[in-house]
């Protein structure tokens, strides 16, 4: 019956999973990639190493699997949303290096933008707030920075992409410039109550129409690789932004269904339907996807420090050597000793949208030890979805009764016992864990005909493990208190 190929370009790194009809993983390839961090708060990416990787490991797992291409009867690309590239339209190279969705360099600009009372205005046609999360200010900076680079966007010569436009344009050899609503929902730029670029927006960030990418469905075919790569045209036919590839793999295609994905950041997204919820709570409403004609939406938290917070000790402070130790040395202690960590290393994200928050350990006394900040670390985790799940419910008027969890976190057990009990409702971990490059793999699926039908993408999720909430509720407002106290720490301290 042949296989899908998915393409889950991340933060961090390049991959590139095998799946077949019943939605299995028959084989997986991985490569890391370069962080730069020019200066502090400066995250960057080299979009030639990026796509030099993603080639690779697409490659690598046809050999590693004995995989011919003739048996790929599509390829899904999921990837990390956001992330801001321009390149040369004729040549297909960067003009500088990616800005990467975590770097802050543009947080005064969209402050100015907030003074002025542009946030409301923004937020009713984009469904977000004004952050330099997204990629309008960041396409901007690059314009007003980059030698020649506003003058060559006038003249129609450059491309603007996020990861998902560029890899396609470099897949087709420069044929398909294109996007979908999910992706072009993160722009800062796309109006997601008439599905098209705004050009009131554009003239906003001093934006030329002419960058643009053509904002095409999620699932549909694209166009074709290049010969040269895999020794055959495969179809490219589905996007789907990372979050929103996650949705769609866990199968949360009706209203009030949510999924957290526990990644390099945290993001919590709840299907809201075919018409946009505006949030009164400091959350993003976004495009889920566009499937058969039809928009569908959800509301979303970003958390952007989750298992970053993990990577920081590890690499910064050398508290274990693998991510994965973290779990036994956490279990160590029975609590967090009244110690709390607020990662926010790159400031805040929802509901408190804070640039100038910055990282604070609090709470220790000579008895805490490294245990204890290791628990720490794995419970800021769990509040801060908790944070954004009480603003998702207040938003949406719906109280969740349980929620589906993906992503490298989700398979440690002590976090998800705990987001559990800090949340009140069942946690439930998929068999299947892969679940952004699957919902990938699903869309291209869906348009080549591979699945016909939603239904038969449903029926292919099944639970590995529930956890069930077990703590009493004194103790629970009391772990919510310490940290809402240790948020305040946090906040505005860089302001």
């Amino acid at each position: 019956m042949g296989l899908i190929l998915s393409l889950d370009q991340g933060t961090t790194s390049s991959r590139a999973i095998l799946f077949d009809h019943s939605g299995t993983v028959r084989g997986v390839a991985q490569e890391e990639f370069t962080q730069h961090f020019p200066e502090p708060g400066l995250v960057e990416h080299d979009a030639n190493e990026i796509w030099e990787t993603q080639v690779r490991v697409a490659r690598q797992v046809l050999e590693d699997t004995g995989t011919s291409p003739a048996t790929v009867v599509a390829i899904g690309i999921t990837n990390q949303r956001e992330t801001t590239l321009l390149w040369d339209r004729a040549t297909g190279e960067p003009i500088a290096r990616a800005i990467v969705w975590q770097d802050r360099r543009t947080a005064s600009f969209c402050q100015d933008l907030n003074d002025h009372g542009k946030g409301p205005w923004i937020q009713e046609r984009t469904g977000l707030v004004i952050d330099a999360y997204f990629s309008g200010s960041k396409i901007r900076w690059l314009l007003d920075h980059i030698p020649r680079a506003r003058e060559r966007a006038e003249a129609g010569d450059l491309c603007f992409g996020t990861i998902d436009s560029w890899l396609i344009f470099k897949l087709t050899g420069g044929r398909c410039h294109v996007t979908d609503p999910s992706n072009a929902s993160r722009t800062l730029l796309y109006n997601i109550n008439t599905c098209a670029w705004d050009d009131d927006l554009l003239d906003l960030f001093q934006i030329p129409q002419s960058l643009l990418p053509e904002v095409r469905s999620s699932s549909e075919v694209y166009g074709e690789t290049d010969l040269n790569l895999f020794g055959r045209a495969l179809p490219i036919a589905g996007i789907g932004g990372d979050q929103q590839a996650a949705l769609f793999g866990q199968a949360c295609h009706a209203p009030g269904q949510a999924k957290n994905t526990y990644g390099t950041g945290c993001f919590m997204l709840m299907h809201t339907g075919g018409e946009p919820v505006q949030s009164k709570n400091h959350l993003l409403t976004t495009i889920a996807w566009n499937v058969g004609g039809q928009t569908e939406y959800a509301l979303e938290g970003s958390v952007f420090v989750a298992g970053a917070a993990v990577q920081w000790l590890r690499d910064q402070l050398g508290f274990v050597q693998s991510a994965p130790e973290i779990e036994a040395l956490a279990a160590e202690v029975e609590d967090n000793g009244g110690v709390y960590l607020v990662p926010a290393f790159a400031g805040l994200g929802a509901p408190h949208w804070d640039p100038y928050a910055r990282g604070a350990l609090v709470g220790m006394t000579r008895g805490s030890n490294r245990a204890h900040i290791a628990r720490a670390t794995l419970e800021s985790i769990a509040y801060q979805t908790h944070d954004v799940l009480a603003a998702m419910e207040a938003d949406s008027g719906i109280t969740l009764t349980e929620l589906r969890v993906d992503g490298g976190a989700s398979l440690n057990d002590l976090l998800m016992q705990f987001q559990a009990d800090l949340l009140g409702v069942p946690v439930v971990r998929p068999a299947v864990s892969e679940t952004t490059a699957l919902g990938a793999a699903y869309l291209a699926g869906l348009a080549v005909g591979y699945w016909k039908q939603r239904e038969d993408i449903a029926a292919n999720w099944q639970e590995a493990k529930r956890f069930e909430p077990q703590m009493p509720q004194d103790e629970r407002d009391k772990l919510l208190s310490g940290w809402r106290k240790a948020v305040q720490a946090a906040k505005g301290w860089a302001g």
